[in-house]
């Protein structure tokens, strides 16, 4: 699995900017963003794929010097509250493979998580400033028709994600 990190993200962490991926199955890519949400610093992911988007708010640069863990719990935190089991998600993981850091998986997919981050900054009423976790967001967010990368026409982030975890069986 890739995870591609924004400028911004890697500045953030005072990181090197790291290699492009490889990985030409974007079904195990996501992009990651920091972005400033209500004064709050969060880490926004968005699967290059489907465009399902999860947020986690209030992190650190020393949360994120872990990104692997730091994405990990808001993925597993994000797709349980919106129904899917842990047995799909560590099937999907381990299909997946090991995480590698990389640069962003290209400038469409960059351009879906631009309006994933629009879509976000459009429903921040949901935030909520006390967890990390934002169950009300990501749904909010993933239940909105969009358009992706890896889907032709308009359909949401989380039907386009369970026909994902769905193929991972």
């Amino acid at each position: 699995m890739e995870l591609g990190l924004t400028f911004p993200l890697t500045r953030f962490i005072k990181m090197k900017t790291p290699a492009y991926g490889t990985e030409q199955n974007r079904h195990f890519c996501w992009d990651l963003h920091v972005i400033d949400l209500r004064g709050c610093k969060c880490l926004l992911a968005v699967h290059c794929y489907t465009r399902y988007t999860f947020v986690s708010c209030n992190v650190t640069p020393f949360q994120c010097q872990n990104l692997p863990a730091l994405f990990q719990q808001g993925f597993f935190d994000s797709l349980i509250a919106a129904g899917f089991t842990s047995k799909e998600l560590r099937q999907y993981l381990l299909k997946a493979g090991e995480i590698q850091i990389t640069r962003t998986h290209g400038r469409r997919e960059v351009a879906f998580l631009n309006q994933a981050w629009e879509d976000v900054l459009a429903l921040d009423v949901c935030l909520c400033r006390t967890t990390q976790t934002q169950p009300l967001l990501d749904h909010a967010v993933n239940t909105c028709l969009c358009r992706c990368a890896g889907f032709d026409g308009l359909g949401t982030g989380l039907d386009r994600m369970a026909a994902v975890l769905h193929e991972a069986r």
